[in-house]
């Protein structure tokens, strides 16, 4: 079974549900704490082993790349500075040379067109596809006990992250069937884009994290136009599940749909509570803005 060496981070959409932060800033680039949110994500996909992180970008997305290259006006400042902590924490996140590539989505199609993108970088391989409006805070990352999953499976199979979710909210979501336990995973058994309310197969949402086979990028090529007039990724899974086997991952942690306002703040608060250095004061401060 093939090594999973490969990430696609789609980061091409607009933000606008946060603008007018994002007229000018990716929302990926977005700080959650002190770091950006795309840097969450790729401190995931790193843990959990990745070699080679490839980004589907969109126009004014440029600070990305920047943002995963060197800065050298800034390293010359810390030198002089004598700031050899900060140094070191910069050296520590720059990716090595060639382990990122950038492809552009030059329409906003969707995100199965966002991964079709990417079909030519990642080639006949095994990938992960993670999606940076969703952060997961755990011991071992999401994508780490998918990997533990996928190893565990030992053959050639998709794996998708899910979550519980209340049943008044199945219809915002994907939705998955659970069938047999299979070592930490289970069989995906059916999955339903948005399912009417009360027509949820399961309480099992789709989270943002993806191990895909290869032959999706041949039914994303002919998928047609689905829900918004988009190519959607569910579609693209469900006609692959008629050859090849998907299971589920019931992941350790918790996650933040940092693609909402709401889930954004509470991310930046769960993060820094859970930091030594600044976790103490938050709560502190936090307690007296309550008690006002």
């Amino acid at each position: 079974m093939k090594k999973i060496r490969k990430a696609v981070l789609p980061v091409a959409g607009l933000g606008t549900r946060f603008l007018p932060a994002t007229k000018a800033i990716p929302k990926e680039m977005l700080p959650v704490v002190d770091r950006p949110l795309i840097q969450h994500v790729v401190d995931e996909a790193r843990e959990a082993g990745i070699e080679h992180f490839i980004f589907v970008t969109g126009r004014n997305k440029a600070v990305i790349e920047d943002h995963f290259d060197r800065q050298y006006e800034l390293e010359v400042t810390l030198t002089e500075r004598r700031r050899f902590a900060d140094l070191e924490h910069l050296e520590r996140d720059l990716p090595v040379p060639g382990q990122t590539s950038f492809t552009r989505q030059q329409s906003p199609l969707g995100l199965g067109h966002a991964v079709w993108c990417a079909r030519d970088i990642i080639g006949e391989e095994p990938f992960a596809l993670l999606l940076p409006d969703v952060l997961v805070q755990a011991e071992r990352g999401c994508l780490g006990q998918m990997m533990d999953a996928y190893r565990e499976i030992n053959e050639p199979a998709n794996v998708i992250a899910v979550e519980e979710m209340a049943p008044e909210r199945l219809h915002e979501y994907g939705v998955v069937g659970a069938g047999r336990t299979v070592g930490k995973a289970f069989e995906i058994t059916s999955m339903v884009e948005k399912p009417a309310r009360g027509k949820a197969p399961s309480s099992l949402i789709i989270t943002g994290r993806y191990i895909l086979q290869p032959e999706i990028f041949q039914f994303l090529e002919t998928q047609s136009w689905g829900m918004g007039g988009e190519i959607q990724l569910t579609d693209a899974m469900i006609r692959l599940a008629l050859s090849q086997p998907f299971y589920g991952v019931k992941f350790e942690g918790r996650a933040f749909d940092c693609g909402s306002k709401i889930g954004f703040l509470v991310a930046n608060i769960a993060y820094a509570l859970a930091r030594p250095d600044i976790g103490p004061k938050l709560r502190k401060n936090l307690e007296e803005i309550l008690r006002e």
